[in-house]
């Protein structure tokens, strides 16, 4: 039996099982369709409970994989398929280029030539690894251009580069592909796709990493002005037969988390969270108990019906039914917080599911399934998953 052990997915839950069963003796192959390691939690700001920056997992980690050889990584990979069975799975992965080479230096001096908007040679915010700079393909206009290949003194710029294929025979497979949000453009009544001042939690956790990284203040999108009242607006799609009728478990303790933050950092920033039900699983039940001290968070039950979109001044009204209040209730925002819920990310095969298409512990022989894409679970949860699945894939 082959005894490598392919891990699908280059999150902090792929990462971290990668760097287990590495740890332990074994041959692993981590595979990422994105251009870096790291995931989402790349690039957020905090994560609960004890609201550890990222660098409090993924830097040990990324540490983890560069000093351990047992450990071989592609980014920019999609497994396109997958035969054979247990002890001998034949896996073909296609290589989208990146169109910089090993040599890069990550001294920015293409992304600072680079005349697209958005850049087309970028590192991502956050914890970028490997620290290299990729090329968009979509963005570059390539040899039409050429002003990065003018530029890069170390010969890094490889614009003629081609995906390529790579096929690797392993034993067994973790599959740790994580989560995406959904899609808040489905939801008319919030007019997520005509308000700039409305966004998803995903984007504001990236507004407030960018805010610590670049050492400013958070403003809001649609004129640069500090917000003043902030509502988040909880199950936003979720537990809805519409939409996503589960509970995702983690948008509760992402908005206090949130809220916490502001009423720290930035305590003249009212907040107001709308809630069906609060809803934190373990410790996290300590948040709420934060949250409530603070005296600067306020909590309504009630579900926000709409938001009113006004075509002619700035400013968000939120149509709300007060059940405390026990009546409708017309109130101004200067930004709104969509609580979005996870969906489970899949790879190209035919791989058992649940009703809501989250992966199945029961699998083909040699298939471990991890984390996230099982169903949805927050940071400390998928990492203690990923370390069970490193186990199970050594003991069977």
């Amino acid at each position: 039996m082959n005894s490598t052990t392919l891990v699908i997915g280059g999150g902090i839950s792929g990462i971290t099982a990668a760097a287990e069963l590495a740890d332990a003796g074994r041959q692993v192959v981590l595979i990422e369709k994105e251009p870096y390691l790291g995931g989402h939690v790349a690039g957020f700001h905090n994560y609960f409970p004890k609201l550890c920056p990222p660098s409090c997992g993924l830097e040990i980690n990324y540490q983890r994989i560069r000093s351990n050889p047992r450990i071989s990584y592609y980014t920019g990979a999609r497994v396109t398929a997958i035969e054979g069975g247990y002890g001998h799975y034949e896996v073909t992965i296609t290589l989208e280029p990146r169109l910089i080479n090993n040599r890069c230096t990550s001294c920015g001096k293409c992304a600072g030539v680079c005349p697209e908007e958005p850049k087309a040679a970028y590192i991502p915010g956050g914890l970028a690894f490997p620290m290299k700079y990729t090329i968009q393909a979509d963005l570059c206009k390539k040899e039409a251009c050429g002003k990065c290949l003018e530029v890069c003194p170390y010969d890094a710029i490889q614009l003629d580069a081609c995906a390529a294929t790579v096929e690797i025979e392993v034993g067994k497979i973790i599959i740790a592909t994580g989560w995406s949000l959904y899609d808040a453009g489905r939801l008319e009544h919030y007019h997520y796709q005509q308000e700039q001042d409305v966004v998803t939690n995903l984007e504001f956790e990236h507004l407030l990493a960018a805010t610590t990284r670049e050492n400013r203040q958070l403003t809001r999108p649609s004129d640069g002005k500090v917000p003043a009242r902030i509502a988040f607006i909880q199950c936003a799609g979720s537990r809805d037969v519409n939409h996503l009728p589960y509970c995702s478990a983690v948008c509760c303790g992402v908005s206090i988390k949130h809220a916490l933050t502001l009423a720290e950092a930035y305590p003249d920033i009212a907040t107001e969270i709308f809630y069906i039900d609060i809803r934190l699983p373990g410790r996290n039940e300590k948040l709420l108990e934060r949250a409530k001290a603070t005296g600067r968070i306020k909590f309504t039950k009630g579900k926000v019906g709409r938001i009113i979109h006004h075509n002619n001044r700035s400013g968000l009204t939120l149509e709300v039914e007060d059940v405390m209040a026990g009546g409708k209730r017309y109130d101004a925002f200067d930004m709104v917080v969509l609580a979005m819920g996870m969906t489970p990310n899949h790879i190209d095969k035919d791989l058992a599911v649940n009703m809501y298409g989250f992966y199945l512990e029961g699998q083909p022989s040699g298939i471990i399934t991890a984390s996230s894409c099982k169903r949805p679970m927050d940071v400390s949860s998928s990492v203690k998953d990923a370390t069970a699945a490193a186990l199970k894939t050594m003991r069977r």
